[in-house]
Parts: C-alpha cells; sequence; structure tokens
C-alpha cells in the first residue's frame, strides 16, 4: 500500500491553524482526509470552530499533542492505517506544541511509519505578536518555526511594511530552508501546503542531532560500582534549588540490565509522589523518586549502599551543571570522586512557560451582549498582553445563532455562526490561554455577564 501523506499544522497560539485548517476542508480538492485536532485546554472548543464538511475530525484536548497526548496519536494513526479510504491526514497540533517529537512519531513508531509519509510541517506565524513571544524566548514558537518546511507569515495585515520586512528577515535567519509565503486570513493556495514532500530528515538531524532519540524525564544516568556501607553525593552551586535522582540497584552493566533499569528510572520520575532530602539526609538504593534540596553549598547527601554491587543513578540534571562528584565515605575530605563504569546524557523532556495556563469556563443560559462587550473590552485592555488566546463559543440573548468568538491577546473578532439546534442545550465555553491567569477573576466575570 502507498503511505498516506501527512501534514502537521503547527504555529504558536492564536496564528491561524484553525482559520487554514477551514480553508483546506472547504477546498475541491476531491480527497479523503482524516483531520487530527489537538488543543491545550480543559473545554473543548476547536472541534466547533472547524468547519464539518466530508472529513472525519479526531478531536483530543486537554493536553498537549507532543506530551500527555501522543499516545493517542499514535492509536488513532494505527486505527485509521487499517483503512483504505483515507488519503490524507492532517494533524492541527495546540500552539504550545513543540512539533519535533510529533514528527517523529512518524520515524520511531514501526507500524506508523510503515503506513504514514510526513509530507510536511506547515508553520503559521503571527505577524503581529510573534516578536513578542520570540523576545521572551519562547521554545515552542522558535521550534516551531526551525523545523517548518512552508512558513505561513500570517496577518501581514497587521502590521506595517517595515516591521513586516524585519519580522521576515527574522524568521528566515531561523529557518532559511522553508519556503515563506505573507498571507492574511490563511489565504494560501492548497498546493503549497499539500503534497510538498518537504518534510527532510537529514535537515531535522541538523537542527536537532538528537531528532530520533525519544525524550526522557531525566538528562543523566550513571552505573557506578560501590562497596557496602556509604558513599557520598556532593551537590556544588548550580541553576536549581533542587534535583531528582533515582539510585537503584542492577546486577551487572549488561545493556539489558541498564535498558530495565532505565525504563524503572521513567516510571520512577512519572510518580506523583517523591521523597525530599536535606543535606544530611541519606539518599536510599530504591524506585522512589527522590527530591535532593540545597539550602546551601555544598550540599552533601549520604548514599546507603546495602550490599556490594553496582548501581545507576539517574539525575534530573546532568551533573556537570551542579559539580556533582559521588565518592567513598571517608575521613579525609579529598576522597577522590568515583568514576562511572557506564553513562549515558539522555534527551530530555522538552518543558513549556510554567506561567503559560489554559483556564476553561462553561456557563448555561443566555449572555447579555452589552454586558458581555463590556467586560470583554476592560479585561484586554487590562489583562491582553497575557491572554495569548481566547476561544469561545457563546449563547446570546435575544440571538438564535451561536456567537464564536476568538482573539488573541488584544485583538478579538466575534461572528455568529450556525443556529443553535432544537434540542441543543444553550451553553456559553470559554477557554483563555495566557500567562498569569486568575481562573476566579475570571469565573467572576463571566458570570457577571448573564442576563438576568
Amino acid at each position: 500500500m502507498k503511505p498516506i501523506p501527512v501534514t502537521v499544522l503547527t504555529g504558536f497560539l492564536g496564528s491561524g491553524k484553525t482559520t487554514l485548517l477551514n480553508r483546506i476542508l472547504t477546498e475541491r480538492h476531491g480527497r479523503k482526509i482524516a483531520v487530527i485536532e489537538n488543543e491545550f485546554g480543559e473545554v473543548g472548543i476547536d472541534d466547533q470552530l472547524v468547519i464539518h464538511a466530508d472529513e472525519e475530525i479526531f478531536a483530543m484536548n486537554n493536553g498537549c499533542l507532543c506530551c500527555t497526548v501522543r499516545g493517542d496519536l499514535i492509536r488513532i494513526l494505527q486505527k485509521l492505517g487499517k483503512r483504505s479510504d483515507i488519503e490524507a491526514v492532517l494533524i492541527e497540533t495546540t500552539g504550545l506544541a513543540d512539533p519535533a517529537p510529533v514528527a517523529q512519531t512518524f520515524f520511531t513508531v514501526p507500524d506508523v511509519a510503515e503506513r504514514f509519509r510526513l509530507d510536511g510541517i506547515v508553520a503559521l506565524v503571527d505577524a503581529r505578536h510573534v516578536s513578542q513571544h520570540l523576545d521572551e524566548g519562547s521554545e515552542e514558537a522558535q521550534k516551531q518555526i526551525a523545523f517548518a518546511d512552508v512558513l505561513l507569515l500570517n496577518k501581514t495585515d497587521l502590521v506595517g511594511a517595515d516591521e513586516l520586512n524585519a519580522l521576515e528577515q527574522r524568521v528566515r535567519r531561523m529557518n532559511g530552508a522553508a519556503h515563506l509565503h505573507r498571507t492574511v486570513q490563511a489565504d494560501v493556495s492548497i498546493d503549497r501546503i499539500l503534497d510538498i514532500g518537504g518534510f527532510n530528515l537529514e535537515r531535522a538531524g541538523e537542527l536537532d542531532p538528537r531528532f530520533l532519540e525519544p525524550e526522557y524525564p531525566f538528562e543523566w544516568g550513571g552505573a557506578f560500582a560501590l562497596p557496602k556501607g556509604t558513599a557520598e553525593l556532593t551537590i556544588r552551586p548550580g541553576p536549581d534549588p533542587e534535583m531528582d535522582v533515582v539510585l537503584l540497584p542492577i546486577r551487572d552493566l549488561d545493556p539489558e540490565r541498564l535498558d530495565a533499569a532505565r525504563e524503572v528510572a521513567v516510571l520512577s520520575f512519572s510518580d506523583e509522589e517523591v521523597v525530599v532530602l536535606r543535606p544530611g539526609d541519606a539518599l536510599l538504593a530504591t524506585t522512589e523518586r527522590q527530591r535532593l534540596t540545597f539550602p546551601e553549598f555544598p550540599a552533601h547527601f549520604p548514599v546507603r549502599v546495602p550490599h556490594d554491587g553496582h548501581y545507576a543513578l539517574f539525575t534530573q540534571h546532568h551533573p556537570s551543571e551542579f559539580g556533582a562528584t559521588l565518592a567513598p565515605s571517608s575521613p579525609s575530605a579529598d576522597a577522590p570522586a568515583l568514576v562511572p563504569a557506564w553513562e549515558h546524557a539522555f534527551k530530555p523532556d522538552h518543558e513549556h512557560d510554567d506561567a503559560v495556563t489554559s483556564v476553561g469556563i462553561t456557563l448555561r443560559g443566555e449572555l447579555d451582549g452589552e454586558e458581555l462587550n463590556r467586560w470583554l473590552g476592560t479585561l484586554l485592555r487590562v489583562k491582553g498582553a497575557d491572554i495569548f488566546r481566547a476561544k469561545d463559543v457563546l449563547s446570546i440573548r435575544g440571538s438564535s445563532r451561536r456567537l464564536l468568538f476568538q482573539g488573541v491577546h488584544m485583538l478579538f473578532d466575534g461572528r455568529f455562526d450556525r443556529p443553535w439546534r432544537p434540542n441543543e442545550e444553550r451553553v456559553n465555553q470559554f477557554v483563555f490561554i495566557g500567562r498569569n491567569l486568575d481562573r476566579e477573576v475570571l469565573q467572576r466575570g463571566f458570570d457577571s455577564c448573564l442576563a438576568i
């Protein structure tokens, strides 16, 4: 069977991915396309904003496609791969997704790699707001641009010519190999984004030499031969005030034993429970994740060794970042550090901005249009810089149609959509994605818009 081409639509929050997806779905291309959606939010909104044509929509909510729901993506692809009527697949990622792990799926999962072909990554770039995100050091925005095969510099009508030219130069410096098109409302010819045969594994490897490596919740692992008794782990000043570790006994340095220890460490790091240790507390050989805290430096942690043998130490950060050393306990402070018999630097999980959160609110009843306009106007004026994205399906008193509202920072647009169906409950769904969002304040504001 000929592999099914897959196009990944990526781009930071509010860049126009759903608008582009709707354009593709309404084109008369005559192909059966399956659409896989993923949104970062507590309430599913995107599948209501997408035009439901003949294509099939698979929605995955409340998680980043490159993290928590990647298993769902694989299962959906495996299901689609058994069908003979699917001619193409479109994946719309959340605006916070790192496209690398998504692309990785098509090379590292055997039955997916056999049945599908990653045709290209299309990244939309919000010409009005992307500079702000790049200046703030957003890794997601940077990677979305860097890994793209096609860049759509979108919303070009919202910036001046000089600013647009400067932005295009900046984006081209980040990714000079991608085809770049300037667009308004994501209006681009379909043949520029589908069937481009553009994803280049070699170029991806140049951008990230460890591209095909799996990600782990730790950066380093090392195996030491330790005698029964007590050793000492010493931590010196580093970038964080704490570090999670797991210490496991292993029978020997056979590769299968090391692989098994690595998988146990993955489970340990994924466990929500953690044992917190302060300097002087003993580090134990156990499957429990242990958190070393450093109120002062150097911080010394005795290591309990129950019997002679090999022990594998997995650390959240690379030991070199903290000048960390493991040495035999000795009356002398100059005991030489132990050299690991085996060590490996792992590709760590990518991280999102911890301050970026999603607040989803569901409210039954009808809203007062004037109160809604007043509240939204004040909210976006005061908090617009922190609100990356707002997406809403609203019921307005006096209207038989749904109001679809979408906002990016201080820019927003509302339009009436299809009529509410006869047996459909008129429910308002509001999703905010941004930085430093206060759920209680947003809830009170939304509640104040209910029609009395």
